[in-house]
């Protein structure tokens, strides 16, 4: 079914207006849990906690061209160095590595116990596996995908990770009595850590890359904890609704999203503030939440109405919800398609919804263009070199060390161990 939406107001902003649906679902593994995409070759791969392989989709056909056998899959992340795939596995103690375009195991890197989730460090061409039941984190080297190092944590990973590109640092969430966030340095696999606090219970991670902020969702207190991505410490909490279980991070309007399971809403976190600004009622048990970076949208994932709701990030309003299978858990995009997948694990399949432009429509919105960091706008070579030696990040976070034209965020050089005094909005042009 086709779903669209129009804003009948007259105003003095642009806005694209788009329409969302359903397009096709694929039968994949039972289970399904994970997905991640393969930029290159342009492929969506689907991890199935019940079965021994993973699901290869081809992101322009939406036809299965592979099943690999790569374990019962809980976690999935994507080298794009090196084009490969790794695969966490709930049963042994491996992780298998995929090569993108073959689709063919090349490894299986033994980590020592199960492992649930994985990150990938760019910067230096690692991937993190936090192990669940070993207390610890295990750092592969992308390249040989030898084990570099075994990190430990104060109790068992949660298998929550994430990467702040700004300082070159890895987060693993731990917790039993008390919460704890691991910090790894990406360049000498040192550690530390930090306390979040008696009873704390850490479900999910996302890196603010414009305030060099760590954000925690807080399952036990209905919170979401803020650590300074500098210091690592605990600047803050903001309280959002029960059970938080998911979080995105929308960098052009500086917000967080939170999925809240408990009370079927999602928190709108203002980043720079760190207030709550918004509440948005999404549908019953809100698990797994993605932005749309091109569109200005966020998905959420309902497990408990089995269906995706899509919220305009310009209003913070639930624009159309979308039908899926059942108990819809996992999301991912494929940026080239305009699609995003969606693992339903109750009837082992993944909804492939489309999202496509349909005009320009003016609407009335003073907030958004309030709240919008204006861009400096930089021509040709000789405008590159303006930046000089400042720290320049696109809009997923990814550091870039030879920005093209587009849209970048760039930090302000400062003096070692502070943060950067600002950062700007930066458009190149050619």
């Amino acid at each position: 079914m086709k779903y669209a939406f129009v804003l009948l107001v007259a105003s003095c902003s642009l806005s694209a207006v788009h329409a969302q649906w359903l397009e096709t679902t694929i039968p994949v593994g039972q289970i399904p849990c994970a997905l991640c995409y393969n930029a290159q070759n342009d492929k969506v791969y689907v991890a199935s906690e019940g079965s021994s392989k993973v699901t290869v989709i081809n992101g322009a056909t939406n036809e299965v061209i592979a099943r690999v056998a790569a374990g019962n899959g809980v976690g999935l992340c994507y080298n794009q160095t090196n084009n490969r795939v790794y695969c966490a596995d709930l049963g042994p103690d491996v992780v298998s590595v995929v090569d993108g375009a073959t689709d063919s195991v090349i490894a299986n890197v033994h980590v020592g116990t199960i492992s649930v989730n994985l990150c990938y460090n760019y910067l230096d061409n690692k991937v993190y596996c936090a192990r669940f039941g070993g207390y610890g984190v295990t750092v592969i080297d992308g390249a040989t995908n030898e084990v570099l190092a075994q990190v430990p944590t104060p109790y068992q990973a949660m298998g929550e990770l994430c990467f702040n590109t700004r300082d070159d640092k890895v987060y693993c969430t731990s917790s039993d009595s008390i919460g704890y966030v691991t910090i790894i340095d990406g360049k000498t696999d040192s550690s530390s850590h930090t306390e979040l606090g008696r009873g704390v219970s850490p479900t999910a991670l996302c890196y603010n890359v414009v305030q060099n902020r760590i954000f925690c969702a807080d399952e036990a207190y209905g919170s979401v904890i803020v650590i300074d991505g500098v210091t690592d410490t605990v600047i803050g909490a903001v309280t959002v609704g029960q059970w938080p279980s998911a979080l995105c991070y929308d960098s052009s309007m500086d917000r967080i999203y939170c999925a809240n399971v408990g009370t079927d809403n999602v928190s709108v976190i203002d980043a720079g503030s760190n207030l709550v600004i918004a509440t948005v009622a999404t549908g019953h048990e809100p698990r797994a939440i993605l932005h749309d970076s091109a569109h200005d949208k966020v998905f959420c994932a309902n497990s408990g109405s089995d269906g995706v709701a899509v919220i305009d990030c310009a209003t913070d309003s639930v624009i159309c919800t979308i039908a899926t299978g059942q108990f819809p858990n996992a999301l991912v995009r494929n940026p080239l398609r305009n699609r995003v997948y969606v693992t339903n694990r109750d009837d082992s399949s993944v909804s492939v919804l489309r999202d496509s432009g349909t005009g320009i429509q003016e609407t009335t919105n003073d907030r958004r263009i309030a709240r919008k960091v204006s861009p400096t706008i930089l021509s040709g070579a000789s405008g590159v070199k303006r930046l000089g030696s400042c720290v320049v990040f696109d809009a997923m976070g990814r550091r870039v060390l030879d920005p093209r034209p587009g849209v970048f965020f760039v930090a302000e050089p400062s003096a070692v161990g502070r943060k950067p005094s600002a950062v700007t909005k930066v458009v190149i042009a050619r």
